[in-house]
């Protein structure tokens, strides 16, 4: 894709949308902390059902640790991998405790040590929770930046990788969002929505859907 196209597409993105953000509920950066852990091939309103019951009773390292391994599982019992995110959880609520005060860590390599945070989850953390322009990408932003041609790659990483390059600095910190809203409403697997797509014309995909 051209780059005055890409600067275009994002534009026409943040028109509809000038402030994007995560559709995870959340009110600290713990509880969105767990929620991301939890998203793992998981919906996000799977997740918020799940976090609405949790985060009540406990939204902090402490209070979830109180919980204990099987306290916790009776609050996300409903999301996939339940079993392994409660354990992930519950360890890197210690981490928290014992090596940041309780704190959501600021780094990338802090937060990619904590168990169940890898590199999406901590580029989601810091864009979201510290601003920075980190982009996530998952399956929803590696199915519209290859469809599109935007950052096309054949695995998550080459995706981003080509996202850094080719994304304007000032749409950077909002890319993630649009992306992933775009990928999640419009560029649907399935069936994707061509005829009320808003960057249509920017689009390398071959086989839009009529209309």
């Amino acid at each position: 894709m051209k780059r005055e196209d890409v600067a275009e597409l994002f534009r026409r993105l943040r028109d509809l949308d000038s402030n994007p953000t995560t559709e995870l509920h959340y009110d600290t950066p713990f509880e969105l902390l767990v929620a991301v852990i939890l998203s793992a091939q998981a919906t996000d309103v799977g997740v918020n059902k799940a976090t609405k019951r949790l985060f009540p009773v406990a939204n902090t390292p402490e209070k979830i640790l109180a919980l204990g391994e099987d306290g916790l599982k009776k609050y996300i019992s409903t999301i996939g991998l339940y079993n392994a995110k409660a354990k992930n959880i519950i360890a890197t609520c210690a981490l928290l405790l014992e090596r940041h005060g309780g704190k959501v860590p600021r780094t990338r390599e802090e937060l990619e040590a904590l168990p169940g945070v890898g590199r999406k989850t901590a580029n989601v953390i810091l864009n979201t929770v510290f601003g920075e322009t980190t982009i996530a990408v998952d399956t929803h932003i590696f199915r519209v930046c290859n469809r599109t041609g935007l950052a096309r790659g054949k695995t998550v990483r080459a995706v981003e990788d080509k996202l850094v390059k080719v994304v304007p600095d000032e749409y950077k910190l909002g890319a993630h969002h649009w992306l992933i809203l775009h990928g999640r409403y419009i560029c649907i697997a399935r069936k994707p929505k061509c005829p009320v797509c808003p960057i249509r014309d920017l689009c390398a995909y071959k086989h839009k859907t009529p209309g």
